[in-house]
């Protein structure tokens, strides 16, 4: 359950590596030297980068920096899914990208990429499009593509910085990372209202401890982490069709308008509202 180093393995005559990884059943809390992009197309996912956590609905498309810590994006996602991700070389950066006037966009990005970025809508979709004709055999034509990725990254005006501090993974290993067998009690539990004193018992520490331990690694308190975690998965149930009231139940709500109102706060629009832009009648 500790962070993990990952070591990717480039093609000898390749700059970047285009992967369709799917590891929805791992916990996969990792970091490497490369920087990488990631695009998903789910109903609904978690997005863990640094100390960041939050969610995601229809699709994600993130920017991550070099040995910025973070979480695989198909983590607990349970119907069919899309992911690529392509890792580039860390001499792709200092040999082209800095060495190029013309890409100097590009650079300031890459060189704040350790914040880890979300993009847009409109952003999404146009590099979704030219992700999906990406190919590791057309080698030349692929690295100009992905050069125009970079661009369209770097002039997008719907990009969102997910950290405000350097979370780079040396900050990290002073801690004993617990953060899956805090994820695994919460899935577990999140529809009985988990207990810190349970999950600090589980990791080793006071409840004093642990509070403290979370709320630094995440920036999110557990009781905010919890509620953030069942509200994911109510969007979940809600896009099945799941009727307003029986999410509430489901997830652990004993009370709908305090769900409602709790659902507005982390969403921005009501159950019903969510239900009624993303649900789509077969």
């Amino acid at each position: 359950m500790k962070i993990q180093e990952e070591k990717i393995i480039f093609e000898k005559e390749l700059s970047f590596k285009l992967s369709f990884p799917s590891l929805r059943n791992c916990f996969y809390w990792h970091y490497h030297p490369e920087i990488e992009l990631v695009y998903v197309e789910a109903a609904n996912g978690i997005r863990h980068v640094g100390k960041h956590i939050s969610d995601f609905t229809g699709s994600d498309l993130l920017l991550i920096g070099s040995n910025v810590p973070h979480l695989n994006f198909d983590y607990g996602i349970k119907i069919n899914y899309y992911q690529a991700v392509i890792q580039m070389r860390t001499q792709f950066f200092d040999s082209v990208i800095k060495n190029v006037p013309e890409l100097n966009q590009v650079k300031g990005l890459l060189d704040r990429s350790y914040l880890g970025f979300s993009f847009g809508e409109e952003t999404k979709r146009e590099v979704a499009r030219r992700l999906k004709n990406l190919s590791n055999e057309k080698k030349v034509d692929s690295l100009l593509d992905l050069i125009k990725i970079l661009q369209i990254l770097a002039e997008s005006d719907e990009i969102e910085e997910l950290n405000t501090e350097d979370t780079r993974v040396k900050l990290f290993f002073h801690d004993k990372i617990r953060m899956g067998i805090i994820y695994d009690y919460v899935h577990e539990n999140y529809q009985n209202k988990p207990n810190v004193k349970d999950i600090a018992y589980s990791v080793h520490l006071t409840t004093g401890a642990f509070c403290r331990y979370f709320k630094k690694q995440t920036n999110l308190t557990f009781t905010d982490f919890v509620n953030q975690y069942r509200i994911s998965k109510a969007k979940t149930f809600l896009l099945q069709n799941i009727s307003v009231a029986e999410v509430c139940y489901q997830i652990g709500f004993e009370s709908i308008p305090y769900f409602c109102t709790l659902f507005k706060k982390i969403v921005g629009e009501t159950p019903t509202g969510f239900k009624k832009k993303f649900y789509i009648k077969e």
